[in-house]
């Protein structure tokens, strides 16, 4: 199976190279590594919703409240990965992330993150129901419907 058909549910697709350095002393991908790639992910989904303009102008935007990743298989540098994010879920305050990194060199899925994200209003230091505006631009990127809450 390609690695575009493991990718195939994810709107956003990331493609990084493995570092030398991204290794740790047992010579695979140290676990801290897979976060930074979601992370990375995440941002490129965020910009391509626009919402690093809509931050600044409300000082409304997401703040990471979860995130977990189940490790399917070993990866080993040199390699290139491709990380999907796409939003699984969107709540009153929180939106839902998954993401998928697969290997080109395995051709294999080798590890699945979940994080969980709440719309938060920096001014007053508390939740804030998703934007409509937020919501739109997401249902653009995935090209479907979110239940409300």
């Amino acid at each position: 199976m390609s690695d575009e058909n493991l990718l195939a549910d994810y709107r956003v697709i990331l493609t990084l190279p493995v570092q030398w350095g991204d290794q740790d002393a047992m010579q695979h991908v140290n676990n801290v590594v897979y976060f930074r790639w979601c992370e990375s992910a995440r941002i490129e989904y965020f910009g391509r919703i626009g919402l690093a303009d809509r931050r600044s102008a409300d000082h409304v935007g997401p703040i990471l409240a979860s995130i977990k990743c189940d490790f399917r298989r070993q990866l080993n540098f040199p390699d290139t990965i491709r990380i999907g994010a796409r939003i699984a879920k969107i709540g009153r305050t929180s939106l839902t992330m998954v993401h998928r990194v697969v290997s080109e060199a395995q051709r294999a899925v080798v590890a699945e993150a979940e994080s969980t994200m709440v719309v938060f209003d920096y001014d007053a230091g508390k939740p804030h129901p998703v934007p409509e505006a937020m919501r739109q631009a997401i249902e653009t990127v995935e090209e479907r419907k979110f239940e409300t809450g």
